[in-house]
């Protein structure tokens, strides 16, 4: 058993990549560059890797067009990953 002063758990912040909004961890979708270099949707916000964090499908847009997505992860995101990303985190909206 812990002694003394124990602080509550503070809730993890993190920020939008596009919008700039702050929300709790578990709110946000990740995207991650794997140690192996692929880009990924990361639904548990766990995988090991360079994140970044998109609240919404229309901010994951203006992160694709803006390049905010590539800068983030520092790496080039092509085609196919875009759209690849895009749907899982169209589905994992849809599920919520």
């Amino acid at each position: 058993m812990r002694g003394g002063n124990s602080k509550p758990a503070q809730k993890r912040i993190r920020t939008c990549i596009a919008c700039g909004a702050q929300q709790g961890k578990a709110t946000l979708h990740r995207v991650v560059r794997t140690p192996e270099g692929k880009v990924q949707y990361d639904p548990t916000g766990r995988a090991a890797g360079r994140g970044a964090y998109i609240c919404s499908s229309e901010c994951l847009k203006k992160a694709f067009a803006s390049k905010r997505l590539e800068n983030a992860l520092k790496t080039k995101v092509d085609a196919q990953e875009k759209e690849r990303i895009a749907e899982t985190i169209r589905q994992a909206l849809v599920e919520e």
